[in-house]
């Protein structure tokens, strides 16, 4: 009978997670997306998305995607190496080239494709990955396709890192050096500045994915190389066009060899459908809005601070956030869905990340503000948690003590 043996493996993979208490299920979310929206059908405050600048629905966005269906159509039509290269990609690349100060850009669907095209592209079998424990899925699974070996070394610790660059260099054919920019569900930064400098002076590659920083960090929004001063020492700079520049789509950015060699050999942008035209030209209208409006860059910090400082006022920390992703550490994995389900039903939308996505025991609220949230939109959800919190008994003390574990 037709799907027996497919139900079969659902049926035990899906009970085996079910048993140990990590079934997800998708939300359905309705309306703009905007500081407020619709979750599940009720009304509430998203502290949970990545339209981190609120470009999304930004007027010069929406009518620059307009434009882009108007002109090219709603879709490419194909790859970039046969029909799919259209004027307006060049065009996105050239501008994202010239945004982040690097000879060249490619655009690529989304940042896990970017990753694992890259990565095989630059290293295989005799190299090295020296990887941040921390670092995105994406990282890990591009390892994986490129079969190359992988040194991990203890987060953000540049002493970790230099012993473990010191141990493989001298067997390695080359070395590629992986990191995050910002850490999706910290909110800390890498230390990236002497990350670089201890890598080019083993003569390694470097590699910084900083899908969360694009745009929100950095004097000028170019993320976080730019803001620890080595934005021109990055080998390898990964940014998306789906977080805060409220479009859709990833880039690598670097020099023209570097372009030139994915186009040859990174298989996730060799064999995908380009970018569609409306979310080309939305990103270049985001682009331009970045430079033109800092003040949703400030504003955005300005908004983080406020909410770490309510926070801690109730005696919940955020560390080591520095961020726009703030981490409220509650431990196991039921009491934090039990906290985010009450907090839906005050009106506010914070995520409950889970292990097996973090690390056992380090179950959390994944706080995420927008640069238009107000003050006290803010500090309402900031008052909700602490309510919920010792209303469900997550007392300060476990609190406190998941942050120094």
């Amino acid at each position: 009978m037709k799907g027996r043996a497919l139900d079969a493996v659902a049926d035990e993979v899906l009970g085996a997670i079910r048993a140990r208490g990590t079934h997800r299920r998708m939300r359905v979310l309705d309306g703009p997306q905007a500081p407020r929206m619709r979750v599940d059908g009720r009304e509430v405050l998203l502290f949970a998305g990545s339209n981190y600048l609120d470009l999304a629905c930004h007027p010069e966005v929406v009518a620059a995607a307009e434009r882009g269906a108007r002109e090219y159509g709603c879709a490419a039509g194909g790859s970039r190496l046969i029909n799919g290269n259209l004027a307006c990609h060049e065009a996105l690349e050239s501008e994202l080239a010239a945004f982040f100060e690097q000879p060249a850009a490619l655009a690529f669907a989304t940042g896990y494709m970017a990753n694992v095209g890259v990565i095989p592209a630059l290293v295989g079998q005799g190299d090295v990955l020296v990887s941040d424990e921390l670092n995105h899925a994406s990282i890990i699974d591009g390892a994986k396709l490129a079969r190359c070996e992988v040194a991990v070394f203890r987060h953000g610790d540049v002493d970790a890192f230099a012993e473990t660059l010191a141990r493989v260099r001298p067997r390695a054919r080359r070395v590629l050096v992986a990191v995050d920019g910002v850490y999706s569900m910290d909110g800390d930064v890498a230390p990236i500045a002497e990350l670089t400098k201890l890598a080019h002076d083993q003569d390694a590659i470097v590699l910084l994915d900083d899908a969360h920083g694009t745009g929100t960090l950095g004097p000028r929004g170019r993320g976080s190389a730019e803001a620890a001063g080595c934005l021109a020492d990055v080998d390898v700079l990964m940014g998306t066009l789906g977080k805060s520049l409220g479009a859709f789509g990833a880039f690598v950015a670097g020099s023209t060899r570097l372009r030139e060699l994915l186009v040859n050999t990174a298989r996730s942008f060799i064999f995908s459908c380009a970018l569609s035209p409306a979310q080309v030209e939305a990103a270049r209208a985001a682009l331009r809005v970045v430079a033109a409006e800092p003040w949703r860059r400030e504003r955005l910090a300005a908004n983080c601070d406020r909410l770490r400082a309510r926070l801690a006022s109730h005696g919940i920390p955020t560390a080591p956030s520095t961020t726009h992703i703030l981490p409220v550490r509650i431990g196991e994995n039921a009491p934090t869905m039990a906290v985010c389900e009450a907090l839906l039903e005050r009106g506010y939308y914070a995520q409950g990340i889970r292990h097996p996505s973090v690390p056992r025991g380090t179950a959390r609220l994944r706080i995420t503000p927008m640069a238009t949230h107000r003050e006290d939109e803010l500090d309402g959800l900031a008052d909700a948690i602490a309510e919920v919190c010792g209303a469900l008994r997550v007392d300060d003390a476990a609190l406190r003590a998941q942050h120094s574990a």
